[in-house]
């Protein structure tokens, strides 16, 4: 939706961006337990549920990238041409914006990690016997006052050790697959 936004402009893109500043206006984690709840609990539940509610930002980021880079000579030439949009956008646009899109969606990757611990940790995120760190914090948080600590600290390093690779990761790509440098 970004990218159609940021390459027609007008009408479409405050068609789009009305779309997007609508869901970005609502908190996304009460979006995501609103969608949980209305779904039901379980972890395929909480999967749609941050999907449908964590594009906004990507969405956004690839409609900025995409009204920059529509004005390079390449995309000329490639209308010239006699591409169809689809094409432009797919083909010469998109691999050109790939850079921020990956920062973005490594970020965004990290979110969703941290939200379905939280749902899991409020009792709404993945069920029993189904594994997650949110539930393991949940289930022996009482464990830090009676002397062990770490059956709920260890969950709470694993799940900061995780987003913490995902950002590392994603900066990683964004430096390997920039076309720029």
């Amino acid at each position: 939706m970004g990218s159609l936004a940021g390459y027609f402009g007008g009408k479409v893109d405050a068609v789009i961006m009305w779309i997007i500043n609508v869901t970005w206006s609502i908190p996304t984690l009460l979006l995501v337990i609103a969608i949980t709840l209305a779904l039901g609990k379980g972890f395929w539940q909480v999967f749609i549920a941050v999907g449908l509610t964590m594009w906004v930002e990507v969405a956004r980021v690839v409609r900025g990238q995409v009204m920059g880079v529509k004005q390079m000579q390449y995309v000329t030439a490639a209308k010239a041409l006699g591409y169809t949009h689809g094409r432009i956008i797919t083909r010469h646009i998109l691999p050109n914006i790939m850079a921020p899109l990956i920062v973005i969606s490594a970020a965004n990757f990290a979110g969703a990690i941290l939200i379905e611990s939280g749902l899991s940790f409020l009792g709404i995120g993945a069920q029993p016997p189904m594994p997650s760190w949110g539930a393991m914090i949940k289930d022996h948080y009482s464990y830090i006052i009676l002397g062990k600590p770490y059956l709920a600290v260890i969950p709470g390093l694993a799940i900061m050790l995780l987003v913490m690779a995902f950002m590392l990761v994603g900066n990683a790509l964004r430096d390997a697959l920039d076309v720029k440098s």
